[in-house]
């Protein structure tokens, strides 16, 4: 009889019933029903960023510009509406704002070959710059009541914008388990060189992961504002970034790349926001958040190096016949796991096809 293997989410989960079970012993308010939706909608900002941050580091790379990308959209989305632009509209021209950020992060990392850190850590300057010029460093108040359904609203008793990450994370989830597209990105993170051999067009599956992250901070920042119906500069500047590259590493994506789940990352994202909001009921001082938050990626990211040595071999395999490196001479099949293998995806002792 085959032995049925636990999910590889089910570790962060046990530790995230464990987390809520402590903090409910410890705050009996912590528990309640309104404490528990403040806590899902506080964490929906952090879970999209973590979710558009979990794309870009299955490719093995990082985006450090989704913190600003809130302010910026967030400002955008308010001075469109201030200038008498329906709000609807404003919101996907915000968006669009924000996934253009993604475009040009993509550009700069595949086309100029500039390091994704770097890359990035410079489009966060310049996003971060962009709502204090325009605004003069002022906040911009939101008049349009309309606007304030997406991070005030409720369906069926459930806020709007846990609805919107639900929904955002299941289209990802099966984009990422389901499609060719979301297979090369796994391809990309466990062997680039090998990837592009076997028809991956990287280019593109980078610039996709890109501006799915664009979008994502861009959906962060309309959640902000709309919560709030003002347009604040500095929105997303404190710990959003730091928060939500901690998500997804505890949630199990490798920081170097080709490993994770959406369904991992948003555990990690609801971990990091209920330690966030018991040490708030518990009333500890702020800066010893950011002291736990910072141990959990420490933790996380010691257990993804221990996983990948005790692994011993790379996610991808080349076999005879072909490749690059001493061991895999050029022209070699690429052998995909399991998990992210589809039917269109070429795999070993089989003919790759063109560019996807």
């Amino acid at each position: 009889m085959k032995k049925r293997k636990l999910p590889e989410e089910t570790g962060i989960f046990v530790v995230l019933i464990a987390v809520v079970a402590v903090l409910s012993i410890l705050s009996p308010s912590f528990r309640t029903l309104d404490n528990g939706l403040v806590l899902l909608v506080n964490g929906t900002v952090i879970a999209f960023l973590a979710l558009g941050q979990t794309f870009v580091l299955l490719t093995g790379g990082i985006d450090l510009s989704t913190g600003a990308n809130v302010a910026m959209t967030g400002v955008i989305a308010a001075l469109l509406m201030q200038g008498g632009l329906p709000w609807f509209l404003a919101a996907v021209i915000a968006v669009g704002a924000g996934v253009v950020l993604g475009l040009v992060n993509g550009f700069l990392v595949h086309y100029v070959r500039i390091p994704a850190f770097i890359a990035t850590f410079s489009t966060q300057g310049v996003a971060l710059a962009i709502p204090l010029i325009i605004t003069g460093a002022n906040s911009v108040s939101v008049k349009d009541a309309g606007f304030s359904w997406i991070g005030q609203g409720k369906i069926a008793g459930l806020p709007v914008a846990v609805l919107l990450l639900l929904v955002a994370a299941v289209i990802a989830g099966v984009f990422l388990a389901k499609t060719r597209p979301g297979v090369h990105l796994y391809a990309m993170g466990g062997n680039k060189s090998a990837a592009r051999l076997a028809g991956v067009n990287v280019a593109r599956t980078t610039i996709m992961a890109y501006a799915i992250s664009g979008f994502c901070g861009g959906m962060g920042g309309l959640i902000a504002t709309s919560r709030l119906m003002v347009g604040f500069p500095a929105t997303g500047t404190g710990n959003e970034l730091f928060y939500s590259i901690a998500a997804a590493v505890v949630g199990g994506i490798s920081l170097f790349g080709g490993i994770g789940t959406i369904l991992g990352a948003m555990i990690g994202a609801v971990l990091i926001a209920v330690v966030s909001n018991g040490m708030n009921v518990l009333n500890v001082q702020s800066y010893w958040q950011s002291l736990v938050i910072g141990l959990i990626i420490l933790a996380g990211v010691a257990f993804d190096t221990y996983r990948r040595a005790r692994a011993g071999k790379p996610v991808f395999t080349l076999r005879r016949g072909g490749g690059s490196g001493p061991d895999s001479p050029a022209g070699a099949p690429v052998e995909l796991p399991a998990s992210v293998r589809s039917a269109d995806t070429p795999v070993a002792g089989s003919p790759t096809r063109g560019t996807a």
